[in-house]
């Protein structure tokens, strides 16, 4: 069984190759719904239908005992929902009840940038609209620390700016977006949407250096290793033949540039 990973589009991309190169051995999946993007503009309802088709796609035709959904707005309007949606995520065979030991996982990748931001006493959270709309940072960081401060931001163009490979039209828009918190005095900025580490280094250089930024391609890998050390019922049925299947519903121009950069003879292949 394979580990798969879904995102809106490209930025999942960047997490998948990050959890590749700690874990090297293990066979992946990536799906991309690059036709739907950007996530962060849709209904909660529609991030959920989207979010449940791939999650399903995953289990049931690539055989995934475990999906990350590298994906913040999905993570934060869908993740729960899924998770306790039992016909999604407990198989079932011919005559057979569900058991929850033969459950397959869904992981987000909001709640460890959450535990991360939750160590700091000023913290920004740059993130699309859907994902600021829906508070999920600023109440999971409240669950684990009453007394950090919390100052969201939204940037709804650099998703499909990043997704055309636009990188030096988005500096400005970028300027723009961090300006609402130059006076918050943040000791910590969340790239709350897992596209945004394409801009990390442009980012790093409008911020003063003394803040720290919180990428999700830095922690992502350091926890799902850990969860699959403690869930031996999980990687004990991933395989590990080191494979990386790409799967998108649409090919943008960036694609094959990107895959080939980050992944070398990787295909895409479309859905």
């Amino acid at each position: 069984m394979k580990i798969g990973i879904f995102d809106s589009g490209l930025g999942g991309l960047i997490i998948a190759r990050a959890i590749r190169k700690a874990m090297p051995e293990y066979d992946y999946v990536y799906f991309g719904d690059t036709k739907r993007l950007p996530y962060g503009n849709k209904s909660h309802e529609a991030v959920f239908e989207f979010t449940k088709e791939a999650v399903d796609y995953l289990f049931r035709k690539e055989n995934c005992a475990i999906v990350i959904i590298a994906c913040n707005t999905a993570s934060a309007r869908a993740l729960r929902q899924i998770q306790n949606t039992p016909s999604l995520i407990l198989p079932l065979g011919k005559g057979e009840m569900p058991k929850a030991e033969g459950a397959r996982k869904v992981l987000g990748v909001l709640i460890p940038a959450a535990e991360e931001a939750s160590q700091y006493k000023r913290v920004g959270i740059l993130a699309t609209l859907g994902t600021v709309a829906s508070d999920t940072f600023p109440i999971e960081i409240k669950k684990i620390s009453k007394k950090t401060k919390v100052f969201q931001n939204p940037a709804p163009m650099l998703v499909p700016l990043i997704e055309e490979g636009e990188n030096t039209l988005a500096k400005p828009f970028l300027v723009k977006y961090l300006r609402p918190f130059a006076n918050k005095k943040l000791d910590a900025l969340v790239l709350g949407c897992t596209h945004y580490p394409i801009l990390k280094k442009e980012i790093k250089k409008i911020v003063p250096k003394n803040i720290k930024v919180i990428s999700q391609d830095e922690i992502i890998p350091k926890k799902l290793k850990e969860y699959l050390e403690r869930h031996i019922e999980i990687s004990s049925k991933l395989s590990r033949n080191r494979n990386m299947k790409i799967l998108v519903t649409d090919k943008t121009q960036n694609m094959d540039y990107l895959v080939k950069k980050w992944f070398g003879k990787s295909k895409v292949s479309l859905l």
